[in-house]
């Protein structure tokens, strides 16, 4: 695969772009663009910097760091080097160009100082938020994008499934099961970073649970809870923290390939299938049956909100109410993400997302239920949503893995 990000890729996405904010944002004469990701998005390189996407013509790439970098990366034709805000109405006004009074700006990557500066320097524009038309745009990944989703799903699927069984041995500290883990998961091309974009969230590779580390109260916006490393790092795994006999392990790591990123939660048992306890085996077993249903309402037109509310009334009428989505203070009110260049993209399988679902797009769907005093059990994979359903991207093996000795 190529490194670079083609131009008619580039400009399938901004044709994209300027479609929706036709759409949703009418009164809007242009998109500015702040955060990295965005700008790697629209641009194909990790810049820091501004930009610029006209209703019509070519997009303007204002660079403050590495611009010589962003001239080797990108196609783009304007890549010119900026200090200040003041620099983007100087450049507008050299090119016989000018900012519309009323522009769209991704509020969300700024900072509060930041977009106070802007509304400043631009004092005779009005801005509107157009987070939900980026988050959108990005939903629907092209076929160079899912190409590359579908090889780190592979890899991924492999890694949980064949490598780190032969490598588990019970007795070992959650950290010790990580450290297994992130070097199985680098030598089979993991890049060795995972992005979230809902501030103030981060993830380190992903959250390794052992027993009743599964229900412990976690700070990330997930149903799986974990003690972590430490306080101010609570990721991965606890070296405290040690798998013992009869004990469910949760793997919930994504796996990131050229920028892409899967998500998957594997659930490995110490000790022989038949001393799996029968409360485990079942829970485990309507995980599966809910990702099953929800796989195949992964079609064009499905709205996210439906799926979820189904989901969680199935839990309740199936007697898994109490821990469904985790225990206590770690239960979450969705059922999946979007997902590809963030973990938590949109559109989430939650109530008040209800726009319709758009073949291309990817989901990680994550059923899992919380059992008090043992740890939590259940599946995520990604899927791709196709005519006939999501396509899993990370393998279609969901039961426990048995691990002995």
């Amino acid at each position: 695969m190529k490194n670079n990000i083609p131009i008619n890729e580039l400009q399938s996405r901004w044709q994209r772009c300027r479609t929706l904010l036709r759409q949703y944002m009418p009164e809007a004469g242009g998109l500015l663009v702040f955060s990295r990701l965005n700008i790697y998005y629209f641009t194909g390189t990790f810049g820091n910097g501004i930009f610029w996407l006209p209703p019509e013509g070519r997009p303007i790439f204002f660079c403050r760091k590495a611009l010589e970098r962003a001239r080797l990366e990108s196609p783009l034709h304007r890549i010119l080097p900026f200090r200040s805000y003041v620099d983007i109405l100087k450049t507008f006004q050299d090119t016989g160009a000018h900012m519309p009074p009323i522009v769209a700006a991704e509020m969300n990557g700024l900072s509060w100082a930041l977009g106070e500066a802007l509304a400043r320097h631009f004092s005779n524009h009005r801005f509107l938020s157009a987070d939900r038309v980026i988050a959108r745009v990005r939903a629907k990944k092209s076929e160079w994008e899912l190409e590359k989703m579908r090889f780190a799903g592979s890899r991924h699927d492999k890694c949980l499934q064949q490598l780190l069984p032969k490598v588990l041995r019970v007795n070992m500290t959650e950290r010790q099961v990580g450290l297994a883990l992130w070097r199985i998961l680098l030598e089979e091309g993991h890049q060795g970073l995972l992005r979230m974009e809902n501030y103030g969230e981060e993830v380190f590779f992903g959250h390794i649970s052992a027993g009743d580390s599964g229900n412990y109260p976690s700070v990330f916006n997930g149903p799986l809870g974990l003690r972590g490393e430490h306080p101010a790092v609570p990721h991965m795994g606890s070296s405290a923290k040690i798998w013992r006999t009869a004990e469910p392990l949760a793997c919930d790591v994504g796996f990131m390939f050229e920028g892409y990123q899967t998500d998957k939660t594997q659930i490995y048992w110490s000790g022989n299938p038949a001393g799996i306890p029968a409360k485990v085996r079942a829970a485990h077993d309507f995980c599966i049956e809910t990702q099953e249903w929800v796989r195949a309402g992964l079609r064009p037109g499905a709205l996210p909100s439906e799926l979820a509310a189904h989901c969680f009334e199935r839990a309740k009428s199936r007697g898994w109410s109490e821990g469904f989505m985790a225990l206590g203070d770690n239960k979450v009110k969705f059922i999946g993400h979007g997902i590809g260049l963030a973990i938590d993209e949109y559109p989430v399988l939650a109530k008040g997302f209800d726009a319709p679902l758009e073949e291309g797009g990817v989901m990680a769907v994550e059923p899992k239920i919380g059992i008090p005093g043992l740890g939590m059990v259940g599946v995520e994979n990604t899927f791709e949503i196709t005519q006939n359903g999501g396509r899993s991207l990370t393998g279609e093996a969901y039961d426990i893995i048995c691990i002995h000795g």
